[in-house]
């Protein structure tokens, strides 16, 4: 009967306690000495037969999880952590009796404070760890930081007022397109993201918007577009406009799908580096489009 030791996170304790009896190998394992807790690790000695020597009675090992990364655990845990971690060295230190020594003694390394933040950035794991040197500085890539600054925005497809599904248009009468602009739809939308000291700083602006009108033409537009004015009359629009040719008749429920996709050019910098990103966002509206009918 092998007795490995087993580290978990703080957090974890009562999870790992909970686990059925079953998902072990024997019907009815024995747990001896219970749970000892550090500030931020536990240690549950567990008896696991057949775990340690490739079989059966061989001798104990140690089994680490969530516990140091100095002492190389193997943790694979750890592969799911974006390429930045931060390290803070624990002022005062734990006294010698703590856990989160992992079995050295003050003076043998250090204790220090480990974040490490997910890849996405929507999760930070904070753990205490032994380490027997000082961490290496870790390299940040700012370009990481832009793109992470980038997916906390929240940047949409355009918010297209014109054309609208309710509206009627007219073969041969000049169709005026444009949209209402915010920081979300048309920009400037700017967003930071942090890391190892290293902070990137995102703005992202809509540079040009394309409409694929629903009848073959494709219309690219470098703004939002003019508002019309019933003062404007049959004129075109100075900006973003189309004359549809042929109704909608005999389009998908006798409307044409009109698609605006907006191109949102990001400018980034910081930590030494400087770049571009672009996204891409799209709106589709469905419009009618029909003739005037003369009486003679």
């Amino acid at each position: 009967m092998l007795t490995p030791r087993v580290i978990i996170a703080a957090a974890s304790v009562l999870a790992y306690l909970a686990i059925p009896t079953n998902s072990y190998a024997d019907d009815n394992p024995q747990r001896g000495g219970g749970a000892h807790c550090g500030r931020f690790t536990c240690t549950v000695e567990v008896d696991v037969p057949g775990q340690a020597g490739g079989g059966q009675g061989g001798d104990g090992g140690a089994v680490e999880s969530g516990g140091g990364g100095g002492g190389g655990s193997g943790d694979e845990g750890d592969n799911e952590f974006a390429n930045a971690c931060t390290y803070k060295l624990v002022d005062p230190q734990p006294p010698a009796s703590s856990l989160d020594w992992e079995g050295h003694k003050p003076g043998d390394g250090a204790v220090y404070e480990q974040s490490c933040t997910r890849t996405g950035g929507e999760l930070t794991i904070v753990r205490m760890v032994w380490l027997a040197d000082p961490p290496a500085v870790q390299a940040v890539d700012p370009a990481v930081l832009a793109q992470r600054a980038v997916d906390s925005m929240t940047l949409l497809g355009p918010d297209v007022v014109s054309p609208r599904a309710a509206g009627r248009y007219t073969v041969g009468v000049p169709m005026w397109m444009w949209v209402n602009r915010s920081a979300t739809t048309f920009g400037p939308n700017t967003a930071s993201a942090s890391a190892g000291g290293v902070t990137v700083t995102a703005t992202a602006k809509v540079s040009k918007i394309v409409w694929e009108m629903g009848d073959g033409v494709s219309v690219t537009c470098n703004g939002p577009g003019t508002r019309y004015r019933p003062s404007e009359g049959m004129a075109q629009s100075p900006t973003c406009g189309h004359v549809y040719s042929k109704t909608s008749a005999g389009a998908r429920k006798g409307k044409f799908a009109v698609t605006a996709t907006s191109t949102w050019a990001i400018d980034w910098q910081g930590g030494g580096a400087a770049g571009q990103l672009t996204e891409v966002r799209q709106t589709t509206v469905q419009v009618g489009i029909g003739e005037v009918q003369v009486v003679r």
